[in-house]
């Protein structure tokens, strides 16, 4: 980043959380934009996008903190990295499961210019790539919705599925704490105006379009399980399929290396099989005609998770907000500016 006269920016600056969720309001569809951009400049290689880092705790094997860093080319043009927590227990004291930051910096200096608060970024970039692969993915508008997990990614990419014209008329909210099934089937039925209404697993799984978004940490929907042709799965949180399953269907991942790790269930059927034989493709292929999906089979989207597409979203707020006045400019921040 550079000031009117060209000269590299040394003043870091800070959006809070109320200023990101200030700006994402009623801003879905540039979400969505945003995020479906940073998907084809991706395919493109106009991006770098190396693993993520899984900082684990043996006391806590549930919890992680996990470093996505990446840049992505393009108008965005930014380097950074995200630093997410993911702490099931916190649920029960009423807390967030998930906190993050998200750091940008500029390519040209290396210099980090802004901190943003990056739960509110990851959670709609995580919605945002929901609706993007299932306005691609399915040939029908979806009558009915199945939700496994009550918490506030399934919150969201309700919102966005909604938000990008997929309005089923029939909710189906399944999560083993009855609490979280009660209120998101309560927010459905209050904001969208959708028959909803808690349920069992089987009756969740049966539904026209699947979401998953939960914190398993390996499958539990049995293994002889099949979707049935033309479903689609929204399997966000990556783990609670047997690789059995995804045999039977379409494969459609984000990215297909970040996704065979950490014994997702695209790298436990990789295991199981010793290959990528069941891989259909990447979303990006399907968004740009390259990979046909087959209709007598059910679809699974797994993704990952991209760097890339938080460095997208935050940079874009990042840009609105200077714009708008809300950041929180430190100028002292950095100790020295200048080498001599």
């Amino acid at each position: 980043m550079t000031n009117d006269e060209g000269t590299p920016m040394t003043v870091f600056s800070v959006l809070t959380g109320k200023e990101v969720g200030a700006l994402l309001a009623g801003q879905e569809r540039g979400v969505i934009d945003r995020v479906r951009e940073a998907y084809l400049a991706h395919d493109d290689g106009d991006s770098v996008n190396p693993d993520s880092y899984f900082l684990r705790f043996p006391e806590k094997p549930d919890s992680r903190i996990i470093a996505l860093p990446a840049y992505l080319g393009g108008e965005v043009n930014t380097a950074g990295i995200k630093w997410i927590s993911s702490f099931p227990a916190n649920v029960a004291k009423g807390e967030p499961r998930a906190s993050a930051v998200l750091v940008l910096n500029d390519y040209t200096t290396g210099r980090p210019f802004a901190l943003l608060e990056g739960a509110g970024i990851s959670a709609v970039r995580t919605a945002a790539s929901a609706a993007v692969a299932a306005t691609a993915l399915t040939a029908t508008p979806p009558a009915t919705l199945g939700v496994v997990g009550g918490g506030v990614i399934a919150r969201t990419v309700c919102q966005y599925l909604y938000a990008a014209g997929l309005a089923p008329t029939e909710a189906r909210c399944h999560d083993l704490d009855p609490a979280s099934a009660a209120a998101l089937t309560g927010h459905l039925r209050d904001r969208y105006a959708a028959t909803a209404r808690e349920t069992d697993l089987s009756a969740a799984l049966d539904c026209d379009l699947v979401l998953f978004a939960t914190t398993a940490l390996s499958p539990y929907v049995p293994s002889e399980h099949r979707f049935r042709p033309g479903q689609l799965v929204l399997n966000v949180s990556l783990r609670d399929l047997a690789p059995q399953t995804l045999l039977s269907a379409d494969n459609v991942l984000d990215d297909i290396e970040h996704c065979m790790k950490a014994n997702t269930s695209p790298h436990l059927a990789e295991q199981l099989t010793g290959g990528r034989d069941f891989v259909t493709g990447t979303l990006a292929g399907v968004l740009r005609g390259r990979v046909r999906l087959d209709p007598d089979r059910p679809t699974v989207f797994s993704p990952f998770g991209l760097g890339v597409l938080d460095l997208a979203v935050g940079h874009w707020l990042y840009e609105r907000a200077v714009k708008e006045d809300r950041l929180v400019r430190l100028p002292d921040f950095f100790g020295e500016s200048r080498r001599w």
